[in-house]
């Protein structure tokens, strides 16, 4: 399971139960944090952050770990590196994307534009608005604005074509408040067995709520 940006395993998958539902439902969870973010290594040379670069990272663990018959998920961030790893050859049994829409994916521009702006104006926005929330979010959770500014380097859209080619059951699991990467419902429609499921929430608050986990462990169990 693979976390979002400005987050960290133990946020996203951990604290809020999420992990702990998995595996009562008999899964073995793994939880990584991505480059430039938590326990990972937080570099600050820009070599490091060539395009595609956690898709890569996901591959080579997935071989490190030698996992065959495995799962693969992710929210927001991870979500759409999991897009990228199926894209490039990952070959789960099936697969969630949450906290994602088509346009997210489609067009990572717009949404490295947002960051980037955020990350360049640290302490400048006003409160309450969603650049706020985002800032409030990154000291929370103790994130390397440079590192995590570098990270915004290694996004590569998702063609339509390449969605309609992922041939495998994809869980898009979303907030009913959470329009921040465009459509959820029109990213499940793109892929061949995609599946839409609502749950609770917006893109902030959706992870905190035992209805993710739940709606996570029906999917990978059916």
């Amino acid at each position: 399971m693979l976390h979002g940006y400005f987050s960290n395993a133990s946020t996203n998958w951990i604290r809020y139960g999420t992990a702990a539902q998995l595996a009562e439902a008999g899964f073995r969870v793994i939880l990584p944090d991505l480059r430039a973010h938590g326990e990972s290594e937080c570099s600050h040379d820009p070599k490091h952050y060539a395009p595609d670069v956690l898709a890569d990272d996901g591959l080579e663990f997935i071989q490190h770990l030698g996992l065959i018959d495995y799962d693969l998920g992710g929210y927001s961030l991870g979500a759409r590196t999991v897009l990228r790893m199926l894209v490039k050859g990952a070959a789960p049994r099936r697969a969630i994307v949450a906290g994602m829409g088509l346009k997210g994916v489609v067009d990572t521009g717009s949404r490295s534009v947002h960051f980037r702006h955020i990350l360049e104006n640290l302490g400048q926005h006003a409160k309450g608005s969603p650049e706020w929330m985002a800032e409030a979010f990154l000291k929370t959770s103790g994130g390397d604005p440079v590192a995590l500014k570098l990270i915004l380097n290694t996004f590569v859209d998702t063609s339509e074509d390449e969605l309609r080619a992922l041939d495998l059951p994809v869980g898009v699991i979303c907030g009913t408040e959470d329009n921040d990467n465009g459509s959820a419902e029109d990213l499940a429609a793109s892929l061949p067995s995609g599946k839409m499921i609502s749950i609770p929430g917006n893109h902030m608050s959706a992870v905190t709520k035992p209805e993710f986990g739940h709606a996570m462990a029906t999917f990978l169990a059916s």
